[in-house]
């Protein structure tokens, strides 16, 4: 496998293009995604009828192929042969970015481990949109995919959500929000910022904004419709064990320093003098009881 593409150096190969299609709003296709569509050999979609409306849409006559989650290697193979044979391909899913969540991931390696070109196409994404519109801060985030199903795996997802600064993006079910919601309030407490965006760019797109406990007491009697994005504010668990710790007393915050992180009493006092802004003479007189 190369080390570098040059993605349109011109060559024999064909080109594998990923294909972003909208989430809703048809008029969020770009102008270079369906010209893509119409000038590929070959239009690989998650689910043909679904595809098969938006090439209507936009006059596209494209010859249109299936390939999804339960397509097997040999399918792989074979669209990795056309592409040595110079055809162009383009893969799209049902709806936003290829491969978020959506099948592909096997043809990209599978192209990547042959040499053959992977373009994409910037476009509609529906966790970015939401993100970008939450209000939530935007300079870190992690997006998790769907939601865990199990009790025990939301916990443990939302036990990291409160331990990592970012915010943190999920897709779930409108029938399976406020469950979600009702541990987001159990694991991280009632004050965790969420946000809930649905039906985006679609005529019913909303964006539900508020503490945890007040977006589960909102929902309450309501029945959501279509996808949700569920955005959570990250580090409420850190916060609130930082909160605690800043309360100790410092020789019993260089002691938790010394045990949690395996460091001498003298690298302890440092770390602890920096955390708390103030000067290690200070934290050092409290440690040897000095005061």
């Amino acid at each position: 496998m190369s080390v570098q593409q040059h993605s349109f150096q011109q060559q024999e190969a064909g080109i594998l293009y990923l294909v972003p299609t909208p989430i809703g709003n048809l008029e969020d296709m770009t102008f270079r995604a369906v010209n893509i569509l119409k000038e590929a050999d070959i239009v690989l979609a998650e689910d043909t009828r679904n595809t098969i409306k938006l090439l209507n849409h936009f006059d596209i006559q494209a010859n249109l192929r299936s390939f999804h989650e339960h397509s097997r290697s040999h399918e792989v193979t074979a669209w990795v042969n056309e592409l040595h044979e110079g055809k162009t391909i383009a893969l799209v899913s049902d709806a936003g970015m290829p491969l978020i969540n959506d099948p592909g991931q096997p043809l990209v390696q599978a192209c990547l481990e042959e040499d053959l070109p992977v373009v994409a196409l910037p476009g509609a994404n529906a966790a970015l949109t939401a993100l970008v519109a939450s209000g939530l801060p935007s300079e870190q985030f992690t997006y998790y995919g769907f939601f865990p199903r199990g009790k025990a795996d939301q916990k443990a997802a939302l036990e990291i959500v409160g331990q990592r600064d970012e915010t943190a993006i999920f897709y779930e079910s409108p029938y399976r929000i406020k469950q979600a919601v009702s541990q987001v309030v159990t694991h991280l407490g009632e004050d965790t910022q969420v946000v809930i965006a649905r039906e985006l760019t679609k005529r019913y797109e909303e964006y539900i904004r508020a503490s945890a406990a007040e977006v589960s007491e909102h929902l309450k009697d309501r029945e959501l419709k279509g996808e949700c994005v569920l955005l959570i504010e990250g580090g409420s668990v850190k916060t609130a064990i930082d909160e605690a710790v800043s309360n100790l007393p410092y020789k019993e915050h260089v002691e938790l320093m010394m045990t949690t992180k395996g460091i001498q009493a003298k690298d302890a006092i440092k770390e602890v003098a920096k955390i708390r802004e103030v000067k290690k003479q200070i934290v050092y007189n409290d440690y040897h009881n000095l005061t």
